[in-house]
């Protein structure tokens, strides 16, 4: 692995080192922390790891993070589960992410788009007052530290202010997006029993209008918690009987007053995709989420004042929470509410240029799209200023990475290409973006600060340039203090800490290299283990989609009952194609020739589509369920797909195989 790409694909040239503020932040702490002024990054992240303590504390302090009660020491309990960040110190995440709004009153916070790609600002001035009228009506409706606050809201301004106001006052904000159906909703909500909801009679996408009143009123009757609900009228409709008007409890001019609450006090619930059983309701703190994310946000993808942060993302994933903190930066972030690709492939690029954006975060799935229907980018747009293009969901695949970069050397840019990996259960990622280093090609680039990621084998062993377990040894401030309705903390126990005791373990294969980059491989519970080679789903998604004729594919290892290991394909075809003799040979071909002989497939079968989670993931776990003779209704949590009749396909094949 440490010598397949000896050359990166982008260095940073020395301006660019120089004026980021990673490299301002390492000059600073060597002169109040100690922190080593020379070895570059991997110095800094050494040291990161090896002193947390004094690290967040240099965190906090560069990132003038206001306690209005002082903490003891900055980790209490350093244990996995269990670690007590900053104990004594109170905060709100609120009251930091409004912060600009002193100094900036008039400039944007918000842009807000929508699919006439117009974009629409609110002022830091504007978000302060509604946060500050929404808080007191929310005070006012009985909200009290601790009360859940839910949103079934799509990317609006409206769902910002009223995370901001829950978090003001001490709620705790959780939200789906208004495309998942009332089960999904229910799954996740009856969970945490919110005392407020938020609403919008429907949304817009792909062109068209629609209506989720209907689901509203189930979700109402289904949540008997609930003391008053709030009506966003986006598709122009009446105030269901009952309901409150958004526009009313926004309408005052008051300041906003901040609580402020222990470091560990629960800021929002997130979902894991729940594909089988509940979604696991991730709890993550005031505290320990506005540290992560001002080291995320500030240091690694180098925002401030001056940055737009576009990420294409929904209310239902936690990407949409993480767009949110770019305002502790100061930074003006973009919400844009439609679709990915409306009216063509090339949408979300045309709202990079008109919002200005400088760091502009999409999933891979985007930029392969792009890639296959012959998208010019920075040909056809005005993208100068967009300084990063970041990708998450799924690994980056190498042709992306060359793609995106060729895509704007054409124009004379010189792009940072960040891939990064985190996920929901610490609302970060755990490797990607540092603007101090190269880019090799398929590679994230480091593991973030303060994150000590490694690579084990089955045995606990440290693994470099091979394929092992994802790990992190030490605390991470954003990991979940707990999930709700797990008393005794077993569920969050299993989850995490039941393969290494005391060591995070997140279910992904990934690389270490011997150059400190890190490589995604997929999830470590759908490897595939052929004869003892281990690789990871992504790599075969990779070799087989760049053929024009494979849409999409999802590829399984299913331990045979007598010991066997049968291994399936499964390819979406494009309009068209045809799965004949000549296709499958060189879909074949393509896997012994670039991956593995030993990873060609056993079987190649047409599908009438590939299952994905509801935040667009393809789902490999619960497809391998079904073909292993698992029941439908055991193998997956049906609200948590995005198309279930496609998993009748799977559920048929595997009654024939039996």
């Amino acid at each position: 692995m440490s010598t397949v790409n000896p050359q990166p694909l982008w260095q940073p040239d020395p301006q660019r080192i120089a004026r980021a503020r990673i490299t301002a932040f390492q000059t600073w702490a060597a002169e109040h922390h100690d922190a080593p002024a020379e070895g570059g990054y991997a110095a800094l992240h050494r040291w990161s790891v090896d002193e947390p303590e004094t690290f967040w504390q240099a965190v906090a302090e560069w990132f003038d993070v206001r306690f209005t009660s002082p903490w003891t020491r900055v980790l209490g309990d350093r244990s996995m589960p269990g670690a007590q960040w900053f104990p004594g110190a109170t905060v709100n995440y609120a009251e930091h992410a409004l912060r600009a709004a002193a100094t900036r009153a008039d400039e944007p916070a918000l842009l807000h788009v929508d699919e006439t790609h117009e974009p629409t600002p609110v002022t830091w001035a504007e978000l302060r007052r509604q946060v500050g009228s929404l808080a007191a009506e929310l005070r006012a409706l009985g909200v009290r530290p601790g009360d859940r606050v839910s949103g079934y809201l799509p990317n609006i301004p409206q769902a910002v202010v009223a995370l901001l106001a829950t978090a003001a006052v001490g709620g705790v904000w959780t939200s789906c997006a208004p495309d998942f159906g009332a089960r999904s909703v229910l799954d996740r909500f009856q969970q945490v029993e919110p005392v407020v909801l938020f609403t919008v009679d429907g949304y817009r996408y792909g062109g068209k209008e629609h209506d989720r009143r209907e689901t509203v009123a189930e979700l109402r009757r289904e949540l008997p918690t609930l003391r008053a609900v709030v009506h966003i009228p986006l598709l122009g409709s009446q105030a269901p009987e009952g309901a409150l008007e958004w526009e009313a409890l926004t309408a005052a001019d008051t300041e906003p007053v901040f609580e402020h609450l222990p470091f560990d006090h629960p800021l929002w619930v997130l979902y894991s995709s729940g594909t089988t059983g509940l979604p696991k309701a991730i709890v993550q703190s005031q505290g320990g989420i506005l540290v992560e994310h001002l080291k995320q946000l500030g240091l690694h993808c180098d925002l401030g004042p001056e940055d737009r942060f576009f990420w294409y993302t929904s209310t239902g994933w936690m990407m949409w929470n993480f767009l949110v903190s770019g305002l502790l930066t100061g930074t003006t972030i973009v919400l844009y509410d439609g679709s990915p690709g409306f009216p063509d492939t090339g949408a979300q690029w045309r709202i990079a240029e008109r919002t200005g954006a400088t760091l502009f975060g999409t999933s891979a799935a985007y930029v392969m799209a792009c890639r296959k229907a012959g998208v010019h980018p920075a040909r056809d747009h005005d993208l100068s200023r967009v300084q990063c293009v970041a990708t998450t969901g799924s690994p980056l695949p190498p042709d992306g990475f060359r793609w995106l970069h060729d895509e704007f050397a054409e124009s004379g840019a010189d792009l940072w290409i960040a891939s990064v990996s985190g996920g929901t259960d610490v609302c970060s990622c755990f490797a990607g973006a540092v603007p101090t280093l190269p880019v090799y090609i398929g590679e994230l680039q480091a593991p973030g600060l303060g994150t000590d990621l490694q690579s084990w084998d089955p045995a606990g062993n440290p693994l470099t340039d091979e394929v092992g377990e994802l790990v992190v040894t030490n605390p991470m401030p954003s990991m979940p203090i707990r999930f709700w309705n797990d008393p005794d903390g077993s569920r969050y126990r299993d989850s995490y800490f039941d393969t290494y005791p005391g060591v995070w373990r997140h279910g992904d294969w990934i690389t270490v290299t011997s150059r400190g980059s890190v490589v995604i491989h997929g999830r470590s519970d759908s490897t595939l283990n052929r004869q003892g080679v281990r690789m990871g789903s992504a790599d075969i998604y990779e070799a087989v989609e760049r053929l024009p004729e494979i849409k999409e594919s999802l590829v399984i290892g299913v331990e045979q009952p007598d010991g066997g290991y049968w291994m399936p394909l499964f390819v979406h075809l494009a309009p068209g194609a045809t799965l004949d003799e000549d296709l499958l040979t060189r879909v074949k071909r393509t896997i012994r020739e670039q991956l593995s002989p030993r990873h060609v497939p056993d079987e190649i079968i047409e599908v009438p589509g590939i299952p994905h989670t509801l935040t667009g993931k393809r789902i490999e776990v619960p497809v391998k369920r079904l073909l292993q003779g698992t029941p439908l209704d055991k193998a997956v949590n049906p609200g948590s797909i995005d198309n279930l009749d496609l998993l009748s396909f799977y559920e048929e094949l595997a009654r024939k195989r039996a």
